[in-house]
């Protein structure tokens, strides 16, 4: 009865961690690469079985972003869906010790 307390008690921790490294996994953050990196990163994510991606991006980086998810759903791969897209303001403490607000967006695409 001991053996099969501590084999539940370590199943659970692990299925845990692998529900959150799924979600923390599946997340690529736009900056300022070209866009066919992050093109290449979604399709990777994609290929090593991931079902659903969240392209994220703040700022500048934003127009990056939609060109990402434009290019994967136009050329690469053509049943890609939308599932949901948000869109927020974040506030950051520039060096100069002002605060200003940044724009972002979550883009989350799914493969049927």
């Amino acid at each position: 009865m001991t053996e099969e307390k501590k084999e539940t008690e370590t199943q659970k921790p692990t299925e845990s961690k692998q529900q959150q490294q799924t979600m923390a996994g599946n997340i690529v953050l736009i900056g300022k690469k070209p866009v066919m990196n992050y093109v290449v990163a979604c399709l990777t994510f994609f290929n090593s079985g991931a079902k659903k991606l969240i392209i994220k991006a703040r700022g500048r980086a934003i127009s990056r972003a939609v060109d990402t998810v434009e290019l994967l759903r136009r050329v690469f791969m053509k049943d890609l869906q939308l599932q949901d897209i948000a869109i927020g303001t974040e506030e950051v403490e520039r060096t100069e010790g002002q605060k200003t607000n940044v724009s972002t967006i979550e883009i989350t695409v799914a493969k049927p």
